[in-house]
C-alpha cells in the first residue's frame, strides 16, 4: 500500500553557504503562471523570484519586483538574467539547448540540467531513454518520410503522430494523418515521430521532486480529466486506482528522476489501459500505465497542492532547486479536486470581480487562483480547487465554481435569490 504522499526521506548535506543575511535568488526562464505561483511560495520563504520575461504583462511580471526583459531563445538577456542566481530554473522547456549549455559552461547552476531537461524537451530522445530503462511506453518510431508512417501502421495499427519538439495540450498531435498532411508536416520542417495509439480508460500522473542532494519525494497519483486534449479538472488520490499500480507508479516516477539526474520537479504523465489479461505484461493487474510525456517544472497536474498538500509543488521545486531539505506530501484533505477556469467561447458580460462576489457567496470554501491573463476561448486563465471527504461532493463543487468563473453561469441551475445552494460547504458561515 502506497502512503498518501511518498517522502524518501535522507539525511540531507549541510550547505557550504555561510550564516548571512543576504537570501539566495532563484531565477524562473518565462513568466506565465508557473512562475507567478513559484513566486507566491517564494514569498513564504522570505524570497522574491527573479523572472525572465518576454512581456512586463505576463503573469510573473506584473506581481515579481525582479523582472528582467528576454527571451530564453537569447544567449546575452539569458546570461545577464543569471548573473547573481543562486539557481537558474524554468516554467516551460522551450529553452534551446545550446544556450543552457553556454550557462553551465559560464558557471551557472542550471535545474535541471540540460541533459536531463532534453527528456523533457525532445519526445524521440525520451522515448528512446524509456525503452532503455525498461518503462512501459507504447511501440514509436521516427518519421522522416510518409513511407515511414505507412509502414508503421502497417505493422502496429491506428498511431497518433507528434511532433518530437514543442507540442502541449493537444497541439502538436495528429490523430491518423494521411500520408499527404505528414509530407506538409515535414516539408514544413516539423520533425515527426509516430506511436502506437493506446486503448486507455483515463490519464494518470505521477509528481515528484529529487534534490541535488538525492532527496526524494512523492505525491499521491492523481487522475487528470481530459476535454479537447487539454486537462481541466484533476482527481486527488486518483478514484479506484489500484494501490499497487499507484506504488508502482510512484516508484517508476522516482526511478526516472534518479536515472536522468533531475533536479526540481518530474511529473510523469501516464496512460492506465484497460485491465490486462491474465499473464500479460504491464504495471499491476488492475491494469497497464504506459508513460505518455514527461514535464520538469511545475505541472498542471500539481496546482491542487497549494491547498491540498503539505508542501505544494511551488515551493517544492524551490527547495529542490537550492538543495534544501524537502517538505511533506500528505494530502490536507481526504479528495481534493482542482479545475481548470478556461476562457468562454463567447465574451462574459459580467466582470470577473462580480463573478467572484457570486462564486464566494456560494462556496466560501472554495480557493481561486486567477492568474492575470486576458480571457479567450479555452485558455486557461485561472483554477479553483475544492477539498472534502466525499470525492463526488468535491467533483461537483469544484467543476460548478470553474464553469461559473468561466462563464457566468451555474451549470446547476442554482440562483442566488431561489434558495439554499444545492451543495454543502465544509463550513458554516453566519451573517
Amino acid at each position: 500500500m502506497p502512503s498518501p504522499g511518498r517522502h524518501v526521506s535522507l539525511t540531507p548535506r549541510v550547505g557550504s553557504r555561510s550564516v548571512e543575511n543576504s537570501l539566495p535568488v532563484v531565477g524562473m526562464i518565462g513568466a506565465g503562471q508557473l512562475a507567478r505561483m513559484t513566486h507566491q511560495a517564494a514569498i513564504a520563504l522570505g524570497q522574491s523570484l527573479r523572472v525572465l520575461a518576454v512581456d512586463p504583462g505576463d503573469p510573473a511580471a506584473v506581481v515579481c519586483s525582479d523582472v528582467r526583459p528576454g527571451g530564453a531563445d537569447d544567449l546575452a538577456a539569458l546570461r545577464a538574467f543569471s548573473r547573481g542566481c543562486s539557481a537558474v530554473t524554468f516554467d516551460h522547456e522551450q529553452v534551446p539547448q545550446e544556450n543552457l549549455r553556454a550557462l553551465v559552461a559560464d558557471g551557472v547552476t542550471v535545474r535541471p540540467g540540460p541533459d536531463a531537461l532534453l527528456h523533457a524537451q525532445d519526445k524521440l530522445v525520451m522515448r528512446r531513454r524509456l525503452d532503455a530503462l525498461g518503462a512501459a511506453i507504447p511501440p514509436f518510431a521516427e518519421i522522416l518520410s510518409p513511407d515511414d508512417l505507412t509502414a508503421f501502421v502497417a505493422e502496429h495499427g491506428p498511431s497518433v503522430v507528434k511532433a518530437v519538439r514543442g507540442g502541449y495540450d493537444g497541439r502538436g498531435v495528429w490523430m491518423d494523418p494521411t500520408p499527404a498532411e505528414v509530407a506538409e508536416l515535414l516539408a514544413a520542417g516539423t520533425p515527426l515521430m509516430v506511436e502506437q495509439r493506446v486503448a486507455m480508460r483515463r490519464e494518470l500522473a505521477a509528481l515528484v521532486a529529487r534534490s541535488p542532494f538525492g532527496q526524494a519525494a512523492a505525491w499521491p497519483v492523481v487522475e487528470t480529466v481530459q476535454a479537447d486534449g487539454q486537462c481541466v479538472q484533476v482527481l486527488v488520490p486518483a478514484p479506484g486506482l489500484d494501490p499497487d499500480v499507484a506504488s508502482a507508479a510512484q516508484e517508476l516516477a522516482l526511478r526516472i528522476a534518479s536515472e536522468l539526474d533531475v533536479t526540481g520537479l518530474l511529473a510523469v504523465e501516464f496512460f492506465e489501459s484497460a485491465p490486462r489479461s491474465a499473464g500479460g505484461a504491464g504495471i499491476g493487474a488492475a491494469g497497464r500505465l504506459v508513460v505518455n510525456e514527461l514535464a520538469m517544472r511545475p505541472h498542471n497536474s500539481g496546482h491542487w497542492t497549494i491547498e491540498g498538500s503539505r508542501t505544494s509543488q511551488f515551493e517544492q521545486h524551490l527547495r529542490a532547486v537550492l538543495d534544501y531539505p524537502l517538505g511533506a506530501t500528505t494530502p490536507t484533505a481526504p479528495a481534493v479536486v482542482m479545475a481548470n477556469v478556461l476562457g468562454a467561447a463567447e465574451p462574459v458580460a459580467m466582470s470577473t470581480d462580480e463573478r467572484l462576489h457570486h462564486l464566494f457567496a456560494r462556496f466560501p470554501d472554495v480557493k481561486v487562483h486567477l492568474y492575470g491573463k486576458t480571457e479567450r476561448p479555452a485558455r486557461k486563465v485561472g483554477h479553483v480547487t475544492a477539498l472534502g471527504g466525499d470525492m463526488e461532493q468535491v467533483r461537483a463543487k469544484a467543476a460548478l465554481a470553474a464553469e461559473w468563473l468561466s462563464r457566468a453561469v451555474w451549470a446547476d441551475g442554482w440562483d442566488a435569490h431561489a434558495g439554499a445552494p444545492t451543495l454543502p460547504t465544509s463550513g458554516t458561515l453566519v451573517g
